[in-house]
């Protein structure tokens, strides 16, 4: 079975749930149209998966290596990326004077998804791009925009992030990563990062690194902390390509998952280096695309998600054992209530996570124009990286359970996604720390911007009672309750908020995923396959909210009342 990119649902949810009609009537969009979107999104779909998707799997079994010091990619991806360059797909984001397509985050949002869901390895590289591309848009000089933006949209040249260190992974301000002015303008840079996705490759002409370093004069913490483009290759003057920089791949780390992806160990040895952005603001940068990144991490989690769920249904319906309860001759463990329910809460969630994402990427590229918006998609961000991803983690361990036996062999591919997906509740700053942030920073506001999502949930629900009145008070009290839920947050101390941050997390996610699907229950007029599956999630899945919102509220102490002795008994 063969993934198949869902380009009807993204069309659905942008038309119909999460009112993608305001980005395209905005100013900032105003020479994209809705068919331009869906010819977008149609293109994207067939490039995902007649192209991209044949190759997860030889990304798993064939990973990338390093041999010589250059690391040889696994096979096929090479000419896929291509394609993906030479589709313009890399400069999505990027503005059209420097060659981008000037799309809205939105349908950027949807488009990654799809090449997730193909292949999380491979699409890990055009992704790393676009973070760059963004950063260097806001932050570097002219000289460096014009040298490296359009050969960054072209593929020729590819982009990393050089973030994390031994010792100083989530604490970045601890780096260790040394930067010297030199005569010329430039920085001499010396350090060794880890953690580095796709830090070489054996296709592109140039690998331009970002990387994070303090100057001699730079402050302890993230405050002293300086960016600078740090080049596999210098280039000349004219653009060409020079002599070799001083930095090489050390390692590649042997990894849980996502085998196609190499993820190396870079060590900078006085590698020259030129400033983007101010000095010491290097934080400062990164932040203004870490919205972005936070988004495209939330939906390789759905991406993997939908791919499980494909599979795991296309099995369960050929797989035949037992009697169907429902009668059926030779009908697959589908007819079977507990596998029923498994691919239902699949499938759920996984609309829940990709309408939390276009949801949030809608509000953001509204942002742009309203900052109210823009505080409704900030607010969003947490949420849409850390449930999507935990989803994509769940739903592809229970993909694992639907296959059974055969799931937990490497053959039939299940336990694959299960292990790709375990990475993204860890990247772009861990679950839990995006909980965190939720609970303490986008609560500064009182719970503005929080209130103002769940009054617009309530008033829909107040009108959804005329056709579907049991599912629209459910979807209604869950608001109510959640609201009772921000207040009781916000009146707790900050380590208190943070014990309960994770269940508060999910439990906002949980009730977001009600309105949602109460919104495509009423399109559908109350009878059809949303309409049966929204009856399913507000049923079965909804009520978690009320135990999640427990759990948030009880602070701290009963936590720090277990010892590191105790939990060592």
């Amino acid at each position: 079975m063969t993934y198949r990119a869902p380009v009807s649902d993204y069309q659905f949810i942008l038309d119909h749930i999460v009112n993608f009609a305001a980005v395209l009537e905005s100013d900032s969009f105003a020479e994209v149209d809705a068919d331009t979107v869906s010819a977008i999104l149609e293109e994207a779909g067939k490039l995902s998966s007649d192209v991209i998707a044949p190759l997860d799997r030889g990304g798993d079994l064939s990973p990338a290596k390093l041999v010589d010091g250059v690391v040889n990619t696994s096979p096929g991806f090479a000419d896929a990326l291509g394609q993906v360059a030479e589709g313009g797909w890399v400069g999505m984001l990027a503005d059209p004077e420097n060659g981008g397509m000037g799309l809205p985050l939105t349908v950027a949002t949807a488009v990654n998804e799809m090449m997730s869901g193909a292949c999380l390895s491979l699409s890990l590289q055009p992704l790393m791009t676009q973070g760059q591309i963004e950063a260097l848009e806001h932050h570097a000089s002219d000289a460096i925009k014009a040298l490296y933006i359009p050969k960054l949209i072209s593929g020729e040249w590819t982009g990393t992030m050089n973030l994390t260190e031994s010792g100083a992974g989530s604490d970045v301000g601890a780096l260790r990563t040394k930067a010297e002015r030199n005569d010329d303008g430039s920085y001499a840079i010396s350090g060794q990062k880890i953690f580095i996705t796709w830090g070489d490759n054996d296709f592109s002409e140039n690998v331009c690194h970002l990387v994070l370093a303090r100057l001699p004069d730079g402050v302890p913490g993230t405050k002293g902390i300086s960016l600078f483009m740090v080049p596999k290759i210098l280039p000349n003057e004219d653009g060409s390509l020079g002599e070799a920089n001083s930095l090489k791949v050390v390692s590649l780390e042997h990894k849980l998952g996502i085998h196609g992806s190499p993820t190396c160990v870079m060590e900078y040895e006085g590698a020259k280096g030129w400033l983007v952005g101010e000095e010491h603001q290097g934080m400062k940068c990164m932040f203004t695309m870490m919205n972005n990144a936070r988004l495209g991490v939330g939906v390789q989690g759905v991406g993997i998600a939908e791919a499980a769920t494909q599979k795991a249904l296309a099995y369960s319906q050929d797989r035949v054992q037992g009697k169907s309860p429902l009668g059926r001759e030779d009908a697959g463990i589908v007819d079977h209530a507990d596998v029923r329910r498994m691919l239902a809460t699949m499938r759920a969630d996984t609309y829940v996570a990709r309408a939390i994402a276009l949801a949030c990427g809608v509000a953001l590229d509204l942002g742009r124009d309203d900052k109210d918006c823009l505080a409704r998609g900030n607010f969003l961000i947490p949420i849409a990286k850390a449930f999507s991803t935990d989803i994509g983690h769940e739903v592809a361990q229970t993909g694992v359970q639907v296959h059974g036996g055969m799931g937990y062999i490497e053959e039939t591919g299940a336990a694959q996604y299960a292990r790709d997906a375990r990475i993204t509740s860890i990247y772009e700053g861990t679950n839990g720390i995006q909980a965190m942030d939720l609970v303490g920073r986008k609560l500064m506001d009182g719970g503005e911007a929080a209130f103002a999502i769940l009054d617009e949930i309530e008033a829909f629900a107040e009108e959804a009672r005329a056709t579907l009145p049991n599912r629209a008070k459910a979807v209604w009290n869950a608001a109510e309750t959640l609201r009772e839920g921000v207040e009781a947050m916000l009146a707790l101390e900050m380590n208190d908020r943070f014990a309960g941050a994770v269940p508060f997390l999910r439990a906002f996610a949980r009730v977001l995923g009600g309105y949602y699907h109460l919104k495509a229950a009423i399109f559908e007029g109350g009878d059809g396959p949303r309409s049966r599956l929204a009856a399913f999630y507000i049923n079965r899945m909804l009520p978690e909210h009320t135990a999640l919102l427990a759990q948030a509220r009880l602070g701290a102490d009963d936590i720090y009342a277990l010892s590191p002795e105790d939990l060592s008994a």
